[in-house]
């Protein structure tokens, strides 16, 4: 008995002593933890230090997040270990390579955001806890310490509603399916994609409560979604609440919003604001993006619902701060000019490229936010796109003009505010550093210690391929304005002028497609010696992809030349040609889970309970990256394709299937048939309710597949 109690002693002391950090290094290598001596040491300011003590790597920081940081930068550039969305754990040496002097990085630069409402859409939509566990220790190793935490919104309306009055039904009919869920949370849609069965909401409620846990357990302070005035279209009838008729968005009918001013608005939030603390607790920070994409309304006081929002949001908690997305009209100056400092925190959600806070932009704010505190924000990809993507110098620039600039004397931090994320792990790794390093430095310095970390080997042939792209498609230059990734011909709706593939994209060529194909034949070049090396696969099959998708778009041009030349021959030999890249490039994604559609299907089937379930969130699935609407709604509002994914499966029988059908028609034309309108919805909708299934596990050697792909891509 006296053994067995001190066994169960000693295994509660090993409890309280062990960190949140020792979990997370245990998580990346069993055993990790004791090849560490972490110390979290008081300090106003944010810090962490990388030391030696004896054989044990010493690293100090004065939150749990800033150690994580200090981790991180050790196994970079110390160790040549990198941690990304496509591989979180290594195996680390037996005896790890020493700190040979006191290394110190600091920052003013408290707050670290991370998320849009976008994001828990286009990436997260189905995922579980596993995959959220892996996501909070990849932000902790990216020093995030406020992130967006809207996983089971829903749970709280539904409650809400049905104390209204509400019915279980009307409730369905207002809450959209898990796909669509950030849509509607940002009060664009209603109802699209659901009804949610029973299921859904105590699985969301259970893993929002996991998510809150462990982010508070790393010293996070998540940012819970508030109360904007949101409600539902038919409220007036329902509740008899005059309300502001939102109109549409894209084809869909949006909830309305009642006025703070209406003698219900109180009584309404309050509610909201009580069922969200009961379910997950009061924050410091919450969410509220009033009027999101609706333009200005002139019957609207924006001063007094400002006012009326921050009174019930403090009314919860009297040190709350509202958070606000900077994008299209919000924050409206009207709305935050009676506000005094903190009590907003402003995202300039897409600081490398449209900044808001004063310097030369297309969105630029004369004033600035004014007395406001705000953060620097990276949007980088819009739609979860598939695309090697960004804008190194400009985002470098952006970042080190605000040294010294009056308008920048409220920044607050940084944040990662991009629409899907498991994408260019690159730009992100560039953007977690910019705090932690006060003095500017080149994208060309910069990029060769990341080739050394994200390989753990200082190739020269891997660091020609990766200036190349630094130079290129990592940089893309401030005169071009469109919305993240060159997107692929290969997923655009076919036509004689193809270009842009979503409607907003704001596309223009700005990189030669050979430097691509350059960068992609170099890392084939020594791709035998990296063979099991998982960064060095991902890029091969990434790199080579995108010269695929950037050959395609060269071949495709010559196919339509062919075409109005009225070539018949040279016509069916550059439309096979085009085909037959865009099954290649299809091969080729296979042999990575990351990249194959499979693994979308799969983690959205897994969460139903039943057939019906699985099959209702699988239709979610497919119907986001392709149609993402109805018919009104993908065509005339020009959703279809916004999502598109270059990825295995989804090229062979959804774009295939519509570039085919296109050149067959066109071959028609040529052969003296008349023109047939093709409808292209018609042809897509049907896939988007098949169930057939597709596996996440890879097939084929991506090495052997790279060589064939640069092969194909080269013979001209």
């Amino acid at each position: 008995m006296r053994n067995f109690l001190l066994s169960v002693f000693c295994l509660c002391s090993l409890a309280l002593s062990a960190t949140p950090v020792d979990g997370l290094l245990e998580r990346i290598d069993k055993g990790a933890s004791k090849k560490f001596k972490i110390e979290l040491v008081k300090s106003p300011k944010d810090f962490f230090e990388l030391d030696q003590s004896g054989k044990q790597v010493v690293v100090r920081g004065n939150t749990w997040v800033n150690i994580a940081s200090g981790i991180n930068w050790y196994l970079k550039y110390y160790a040549g270990v990198q941690l990304s969305w496509n591989g979180m754990t290594a195996k680390l040496p037996a005896v790890l390579p020493k700190v040979e002097k006191k290394e110190r990085h600091e920052t003013d630069l408290k707050l670290r955001y991370d998320f849009n409402y976008c994001t828990f859409s286009y990436s997260m939509a189905f995922w579980d806890w596993k995959r959220w566990q892996r996501e909070i220790d990849w932000m902790a190793l990216h020093g995030v310490n406020t992130p967006l935490a809207i996983v089971g919104e829903e749970c709280v309306w539904r409650n809400m509603l049905l104390k209204l009055g509400y019915t279980k039904k009307e409730v369905n009919d207002f809450i959209a399916g898990p796909a669509f869920l950030a849509w509607w949370e940002m009060n664009n849609l209603e109802g699209w994609g659901g009804p949610n069965p029973d299921t859904w909401y105590t699985q969301q409620e259970k893993l929002q409560k996991q998510i809150l846990k462990r982010m508070k357990e790393y010293g996070m302070q998540p940012v819970l979604p508030g109360y904007s005035g949101m409600i539902p279209h038919d409220a007036k009838q329902k509740l008899g609440i005059d309300v502001i008729d939102a109109g549409l968005w894209n084809g869909y009918v949006r909830p309305a919003n009642i006025l703070p001013t209406h003698k219900r608005f109180q009584e309404i939030a309050n509610l909201y604001y009580k069922e969200l603390t009961a379910l997950y607790g009061k924050a410091k920070y919450y969410s509220m993006d009033p009027f999101h994409e609706s333009g200005t309304n002139n019957s609207i006081n924006y001063e007094e619902v400002g006012l009326a929002l921050l009174k019930a949001m403090k009314d919860v908690n009297p040190d709350a701060v509202w958070v606000v997305q900077g994008w299209g009209e919000n924050p409206r100056p009207e709305m935050m000019k009676s506000m005094k400092n903190g009590d907003l925190l402003i995202l300039d959600l897409y600081s490398e490229s449209r900044p808001m806070w004063g310097i030369p932009s297309i969105r630029k704010r004369d004033k600035g936010f004014e007395q406001h505190d705000w953060l620097f924000c990276m949007l980088e990809n819009f739609g979860a796109n598939v695309g090697l993507y960004g804008r190194m110098d400009q985002l470098l620039n952006n970042f080190y003009l605000m040294q010294n600039n009056p308008l920048a004397a409220h920044v607050k931090g940084i944040g990662f505010t991009m629409e899907g994320s498991e994408n260019n792990p690159i730009m992100f790794e560039l953007m977690s550093e910019l705090p932690w390093r006060p003095v500017k430095f080149t994208k060309e310095a910069w990029v060769r210690n990341y080739v050394k970390a994200r390989y753990g080997v200082d190739d020269p042939t891997i660091q020609q391929a990766w200036q190349i792209l630094a130079r290129s498609i990592y940089n893309c230059p401030p005169t071009n304005n469109q919305q993240g990734t060159h997107e692929s011909i290969f997923c655009g709706r076919p036509s004689l002028n193809n270009f842009q593939v979503s409607s907003w994209s704001k596309m223009g060529n700005y990189y030669d497609p050979d430097d691509t194909r350059e960068a992609a034949k170099l890392m084939v070049s020594v791709a035998d010696k990296y063979k099991g090396n998982n960064n060095f696969e991902y890029d091969l099959v990434d790199i080579v992809r995108q010269a695929i998708a950037d050959h395609g778009r060269v071949q495709y041009l010559q196919t339509i030349a062919d075409f109005n030349a009225f070539s018949k021959k040279a016509f069916e030999k550059d439309s096979k040609r085009f085909l037959d890249l865009l099954l290649m490039q299809d091969k080729l994604l296979g042999t990575r889970s990351e990249f194959r559609l499979g693994h979308w299907t799969e983690a959205a089937r897994s969460l139903g309970t039943t057939e019906a379930e699985k099959d209702q969130y699988e239709w979610n699935a497919r119907t986001q990256i392709t149609t993402w609407g109805n018919r009104v709604c993908a065509d005339d509002g020009g959703l279809r394709d916004y999502a598109h994914k270059e990825w295995n499966g989804i090229l062979k029988d959804f774009y295939y299937k519509r570039w085919s059908t296109y050149f067959a028609s066109l071959e028609d034309q040529l052969n003296g048939k008349p023109k047939v309108d093709i409808d292209f919805y018609g042809l897509e909708e049907p896939w988007t309710k098949q169930t057939n299934q597709y596996s996440s596990k890879p097939e084929g050697n991506c090495v052997d597949m790279a060589k064939e792909a640069i092969k194909m891509i080269c013979h001209e």
